[in-house]
C-alpha cells in the first residue's frame, strides 16, 4: 500500500482561514477519544488517535487554533459528566466532540435507554457553551468477536444518540455507517480499540461530518488475511491471555484501566504538528 500523506497542500494552508469557523476545540470521552490503540511516543500520553488527527487538520492555516483533549480511558458516562464537563466549559470552546456511553453499554446489565438519559443530561450542560458539538454513534460491531453479542444494545443506544443530537442541534459522526470498520485491520490487537488505520479512517469521517476539507485519504478495501483453524485458535489464545484475562480481572476487582491516568491535553493550547513519524509497522505511513 502506498504512503498516505496528511500534510496539507500549499493551496489548502493558504486558504485555511476560510475552511471552518472554529478556533478552540475540546474533546471529551474515554479511551476511544484518548486514542488508545494508536501508539505514538511523540504524542502526549503516548497515544495519538482520531481527535489529535482532527485537531491537526483543523489547525492548518488557522492562527492561534487551540486544542484540548480531556478524555481518559475506562471512563463511564457519569465520570465524563463529573470530571470533564466543567473543565471543558471553562476552556470556552467553540467546538466540542463527545463520544460517551460505550463503556456503560458493554457492561452486563447496561441499559441503553438509561445511559442515553445520562447522555442527554451531559449534552444539556455542554450546550450552554453555544459551541458546535460533534456527537458520535457507536460502530457496528457485528463482526467483532469480543463485542458482537451486544450489537443490539449498541443499535438502540445509537438511535437515542441521534435523537439527542437532533434535540441539541449537534453534528453526528456516524461510526455505525462507516463500513470500513468491519475490516480486521481497523482494530487493535486487543479487539476492543481501533488501530492507527482505524483512527485515521474515523478522523476522516469526523471531518467530513463537520464539512471541513482535509487531506486524510479514504482507504480502499484491504486484502483479507485468510487463516486456517489452527492459526485462528492460536491467535484467540494469545488474545485471551494478553487482553481478555486482564480486562476480566479488572472487572472483578472493580478497577479501571484509567485509574491514576490524567488527561493527556488538559489545557487548550496551540496545536503543534509533530514531524511525521507514524507508520503501521511495514505498512503505510498515515
Amino acid at each position: 500500500m502506498n504512503n498516505i500523506s496528511e500534510t496539507p497542500s500549499v493551496e489548502t494552508a493558504a486558504t485555511g482561514s476560510a475552511l471552518h469557523p472554529w478556533r478552540r476545540y475540546v474533546a471529551l470521552g474515554d479511551s476511544f477519544t484518548e486514542g488508545i490503540g494508536d501508539v505514538d511516543p511523540q504524542s502526549p500520553g503516548g497515544y495519538r488517535g482520531w481527535a489529535d488527527r482532527v485537531a491537526e487538520q483543523l489547525s492548518h492555516g488557522i492562527d492561534g487554533f487551540a486544542y484540548a483533549n480531556l478524555a481518559i480511558r475506562g471512563r463511564l458516562i457519569t465520570q465524563i459528566f463529573d470530571e470533564q464537563a466543567g473543565p471543558a466549559l471553562e476552556l470556552k470552546p467553540d467546538l466540542i466532540s463527545l463520544c460517551a456511553g460505550g463503556n456503560d453499554v458493554i457492561r452486563p446489565g447496561g441499559d441503553p435507554d438509561a445511559i442515553a438519559d445520562k447522555l442527554d443530561a451531559l449534552m444539556r450542560i455542554l450546550a450552554t457553551s453555544n459551541a458546535t458539538i460533534l456527537l458520535f454513534t457507536g460502530p457496528d460491531i457485528r463482526d467483532t468477536p469480543v463485542l458482537g453479542g451486544i450489537r443490539g444494545k449498541v443499535a438502540i443506544y445509537n438511535e437515542n444518540v441521534r435523537t439527542i443530537a437532533a434535540r441539541y442541534d449537534a453534528v453526528v459522526a456516524d461510526m455505525w455507517s462507516l463500513r470500513e470498520l468491519h475490516e480486521p485491520r481497523m482494530w487493535a490487537d486487543d479487539r476492543l480499540h481501533f488501530s492507527p488505520l482505524g483512527h485515521h479512517t474515523i478522523a476522516a469521517m469526523a471531518l467530513d461530518a463537520l464539512n471541513v476539507p482535509h487531506d486524510l485519504q479514504h482507504l480502499g478495501p484491504g486484502e483479507v488475511e485468510v487463516k486456517n483453524w489452527r492459526e485462528a485458535r492460536r491467535d484467540d489464545f494469545i488474545w485471551a491471555r494478553t487482553h481478555l484475562a486482564p480486562w476480566v480481572l479488572r472487572r472483578i476487582r472493580h478497577q479501571s484501566s484509567g485509574d491514576g491516568i490524567s488527561a493527556k491535553r488538559p489545557l487548550a493550547t496551540t496545536f503543534t504538528v509533530q514531524p511525521p513519524n507514524d507508520s503501521l509497522g511495514n505498512g503505510p505511513a498515515i
